[in-house]
């Protein structure tokens, strides 16, 4: 909001204040003295201008705001604060809830109410008034603190959806880049070690062939082996695992990298937490690599410290160095570019997070970074307990104060025995009913309950206290506590929801009507009881309904982020995919065929014709590496992920803070029929979308001509969007689909039926003529 907001709400408040008093006495004739309306323009300009800045300083504009309202009630005839006293406490009080933590929130209001509360007791004793007033604004400054920190909940809600997305977005951009990088970078070590090592020492056996025969047979046997090795390693470059156990964690790398430099003589010491494969882990590498890299070039035999730290909201990341030795000599001092801060800050803005350098007190040289944690939230530093400590003096001096006149001036006035009055009984129920509403979200069965027993004790206040003033009125601020309730946290279930509200009825209708019974009515006995049940029970469903509209309103934002987020995993899945595809259409067309070439050469023991085919392969796997970089792909080749995909679909997931891990055993075919496949994975993917935020397992197995799908973990398995998605594609194949525990989700997939039925299946694998086929025949065998 910008400053001209900030001054409405004030400005509103005046102008209401203005009409309140000393409006109405114009308006009767009544003219107000001089000395009163100075007062009264001193202080509502002092109130106006602290609301106007509440938003920078809350509490300050909370404090001033009350005092001025104190101060200025004083001199003043009733009326004249009215406004300002009350509406613009509570609009203080909800911007101190919406700007501050909730400990701070929550201090605050007990302190205002029990310093009203305590002031109204100075000035007129206990018994003297009902002391509903003092009861009706405590409530009101409850429902404007709970109306703040309900506001700031949902704001941080919105926006580490909004870090979420931006996450999953630039996931969505790195992923398939990332992966045609994963497929170069493993091409080009199976062309470098393997193909190379057959051209190699097949081209030396054929250069010795006359002088030490022996050679060309144990180059055909090496050519032969390392081309089978060839194509086990290319089908797994083709199709990489997609479980965690198979894949180095992003923590093993740092580690691997810390170990290299202490190879080389460094003294590095670390502390690395797990960490997610994505951006984050990305960028924590390349910092990590730069800081010691130039640790390295710049301190010599200085010690070094490398600390990171993932955790909900951010992860920090610290290389810390010592001051090099005296003497020791830079010999890469003038080795470096002058490029590497502007690669580290490069590298945490892309990730989303930022990055400083600079010298210690010690002497060293220090490389700090904080990047998004699992969350990605803005992250807010715990207050220290010395803070606290301070606060809670604050407030208590500012409690007691109203006490000190009465204790020095007073102190004979007070009479012995003073009756407790209603207002202070019910101060007490209306605290425990705040309270309970504290413990809503917790234990909701065990906060209804005393909910409802708290209201069955106002009207025995009422009697104790000898209240004089409004029946109803207890009784109203007692259902305003329930149906609060009601409005906050609705059952799940439409009969648990009914069962609350029905109790709640005849609680709230019985405690109202014993009130106006024991107070004396000249109506009806029936007709009280039929009239007040009618009314609390319109009220409390009214609240119900409102409950229910904010959970469906709810449901609906997590509906749209759900569906975005799906949205972008599937499209960077779908690309990721694709560059895969382009790239193994290549390998089948041009090296698989090349590489069966040279292992059926070597077999039938031709050893010129080996060599002809070996530099065949490796000079078709280099032209292949030189168009990985050309990323993109024509609108005819459109391909959809399988069940090979789900390790991309796994890096995805993890990238962006989800804790998943999938599981296929050695009885999975890689070759499934091709319904089967797509409803597979797209079963997968819908299950792991409906993830939340504890970790999720996706385990994959065949048993007697029948794909099993097990999903734990998963936090909207019930559903109904998840559920009809999910029935829609197994029914289709004549599937299967339960639920077990919570979060647990069975899948049956008959491979029989969808094998007789679906087409023949042209993939990849059959584009790799013999060497494919014959691969197949071997481990049928087998």
């Amino acid at each position: 909001m910008n400053r001209t907001d900030d001054r409405l709400a004030p400005a509103l408040l005046l102008c209401a204040q203005a009409l309140v008093w000393p409006g109405a006495p114009l308006v009767r004739g009544a003219v107000p003295s001089a000395s009163a309306l100075l007062v009264a323009a001193l202080v509502a300009g002092v109130v106006t201008a602290a609301l106007t800045l509440r938003r920078t300083r809350p509490v300050a504009a909370l404090v001033v705001v009350a005092a001025a309202c104190a101060l200025g009630a004083g001199p003043l005839p009733a009326g004249a604060m009215a406004v300002l006293g009350t509406a613009g406490a509570a609009l203080a009080v909800f911007t101190v809830a919406t700007r501050r933590d909730a400990f701070t929130a929550v201090l605050c209001v007990t302190a205002l109410a029990l310093w009203q509360l305590l002031q109204g007791i100075s000035l007129h004793g206990l018994s003297e008034s009902d002391g509903l007033d003092l009861v009706l604004t405590a409530v009101l400054y409850a429902a404007s603190c709970g109306a703040g920190l309900l506001v700031r909940r949902a704001r941080r809600a919105r926006r580490a959806a909004g870090h979420l997305l931006k996450r999953a977005e630039t996931e969505r951009h790195r992923l398939p880049a990332a992966e045609r990088r994963r497929m170069e970078r493993e091409l080009h070590d199976i062309s470098a070690h393997h193909l190379t090592a057959v051209v190699v020492t097949v081209g030396a056996a054929l250069g010795l062939r006359d002088r030490r025969p022996e050679l060309a047979a144990e180059a055909l046997e090496f050519a032969a082996e390392t081309g089978h090795e060839v194509v086990r390693a290319l089908g797994a470059v083709r199709a990489p695992a997609p479980s965690r156990a198979d894949v180095s964690p992003p923590e093993e790398q740092l580690r691997d990298l810390v170990a290299g430099f202490r190879r080389l003589g460094r003294k590095v010491d670390c502390e690395i937490d797990p960490l997610p494969d994505g951006a984050v882990a990305e960028a924590a590498y390349g910092i990590v690599r730069e800081a010691l890299t130039n640790a390295a070039r710049y301190a010599p035999d200085a010690h070094t410290t490398v600390l990171c730290r993932y955790g909900e909201t951010r992860t920090e990341i610290a290389v810390t160095s010592t001051a090099p030795p005296a003497g020791a000599v830079a010999y890469g001092a003038g080795l470096g570019g002058g490029r590497g801060q502007g690669f580290l800050r490069s590298r945490a803005r892309e990730a989303g997070g930022t990055v400083h350098s600079g010298p210690t007190a010690e002497g060293g040289w220090e490389v700090r970074a904080v990047l998004p944690g699992r969350t990605a939230t803005p992250v807010e530093p715990p207050a220290p307990r010395s803070f606290r400590v301070a606060q809670v003096v604050a407030a208590a001096g500012l409690v007691l104060q109203p006490l000190l006149p009465a204790l020095v001036i007073r102190a004979e006035d007070v009479p012995s025995g003073t009756r407790v009055s209603a207002g202070v009984f019910f101060a007490l129920l209306a605290a425990g009913q705040a309270m309970t509403l504290l413990w809503l979200r917790r234990a909701p069965r065990t906060a209804y309950a005393v909910l409802l027993g708290l209201a069955l004790l106002w009207p025995v206040a009422m009697a104790m206290g000898n209240y004089g003033g409004p029946v109803l009125l207890p009784s109203a601020l007692s259902l305003l506590a329930t149906c609060a309730a009601l409005a906050m946290e609705p059952a799940r279930t439409a009969t648990r929801r009914n069962t609350t509200v029905l109790l709640a009825v005849l609680v709230h209708a019985a405690a109202a009507a014993t009130a106006v019974l024991d107070r004396g009515t000249t109506a009806p006995a029936w007709t009280v009881v039929v009239g007040i049940t009618i009314g609390v029970a319109l009220t409390g469903t009214a609240a119900r309904l409102a409950g229910v509209r904010r959970a469906r309103h709810r449901q609906a934002d997590h509906r749209a982020h759900d569906e975005r987020l799906a949205a972008w995993t599937e499209e960077a899945v779908r690309d990721a995919w694709i560059e895969r595809h382009r790239i193994a259409a290549g390998l089948e067309g041009t090296v698989f065929a090349r590489t069966a070439d040279m292992v059926a050469e070597a077999e039938a023991g031709r050893l010129d014709a080996t060599a002809a085919r070996a530099r065949e392969a490796l000079a078709a796997m280099r032209a292949l590496l030189d168009t990985v970089p050309q990323s993109g792909t024509g609108p005819e080749l459109r391909p959809q992920p399988t069940l090979q995909a789900l390790d991309l679909l796994a890096h995805h997931l993890r990238a962006t803070g989800r804790d998943i891990d999938i599981r296929l055993t050695d009885r999975v075919p890689r070759h499934l029929p091709t319904a089967v496949d797509l409803a597979a994975y797209h079963a997968a993917e819908t299950l792991l979308a409906a993830g939340g935020e504890e970790p999720s397992l996706l385990e994959l197995d065949v048993d007697t001509d029948t794909l099993t799908l097990t999903a734990t973990g998963i936090a909207h398995a019930e559903g109904r969007a998840v559920r009809e998605g999910l029935a829609a594609r197994v029914t289709a194949l004549g599937g299967t689909l339960t639920t077990g525990p919570r979060g647990t989700v069975h899948l049956r997939l008959p491979l029989t039926t969808a094998r007789d039925d679906s087409p023949p299946r042209r993939t990849l694998h059959h584009r790799a003529g013999r060497l494919t086929t014959a691969q197949d025949d071997e481990e049928r065998q087998r």
